[in-house]
């Protein structure tokens, strides 16, 4: 996928100060993001006048403000989509008290849109923004699923599978055959594929002629047990926010 250098140094600057959870400065911000500290330092100063960032010492550290977050908030609120369809994602959530994923196919891997994770202290957690491979997730399945089969083997013979765990599908033929028996059951399903002791299942969801995937997932050991009962959780809740969405 294409990207566009400026673009990327800013957003790798902001999550630099994620994953240090500390303030910076100029030269550990530069040497994170892998730029020369003349690069950065213009970068640091243009946010520093728009007020993104501020100088937390006369060290000259460097820390995000909260114009950011408020940023971020005020779009989420503002999203119609997301704002209509969350509580029926908390819903799915607390009725199979794992955690929950809304996730659209985006050229070849899964985009998670939204994700309401479940309340155990062990769970599966994943992030907005994260992309998956089509592959090995659950959602990515879901939509391999829904093609045509001229689409399908069309993709097949034209994609590497390359292993994500141990367990993920690697031959065409096998993946092939797994997405015809899910199918026919009416739901997909990942052991272990794309993250170790994780299953996952997913559904289809189509609103207003878009297609999303639908996902319930936790660690193996609990799914195991109730994967009948899960999966009639998330059939269900399928027809209810399609049918919201059709009003």
């Amino acid at each position: 996928m294409a990207s566009v250098p400026s673009a990327e140094r800013t957003l790798n600057l902001f999550e630099a100060f994620e994953s240090s959870r500390k303030p910076l400065a100029l030269s550990e911000l530069a040497e994170r993001i892998n730029v020369p500290v003349s690069s950065c330092h213009g970068l640091v100063q243009t946010l520093l006048a728009r007020g993104y960032l501020y100088a937390v010492s006369r060290r000259k550290d460097f820390y995000p403000t909260r114009r950011l977050l408020d940023l971020a908030q005020e779009v989420v609120r503002n999203d119609p989509f997301l704002e209509r369809i969350e509580p029926r994602l908390r819903a799915l959530r607390d009725e199979t008290r794992e955690t929950v994923i809304l996730g659209k196919r985006q050229a070849d891997a899964v985009l998670y849109l939204d994700v309401i994770e479940g309340p155990h202290t062990v769970r599966y957690t994943a992030r907005p923004g994260e992309y998956k491979p089509l592959h090995s997730s659950s959602i990515g399945k879901a939509m391999l699923g829904s093609l045509p089969a001229k689409a399908l083997a069309d993709w097949l013979d034209s994609h590497p599978l390359p292993a994500i765990t141990a367990r993920t599908f690697v031959d065409a033929r096998r993946l092939r055959a797994d997405l015809e028996t899910s199918r026919r059951r009416g739901w997909f399903m990942t052991r272990g594929e794309n993250v170790e002791d994780v299953t996952a299942l997913a559904v289809a969801l189509s609103i207003r002629d878009e297609t999303f995937g639908l996902a319930v997932a936790g660690p193996s050991h609990r799914m195991e047990k109730r994967i009948d009962a899960l999966a009639a959780q998330l059939v269900a809740a399928r027809a209810r926010i399609e049918e919201a969405f059709r009003r």
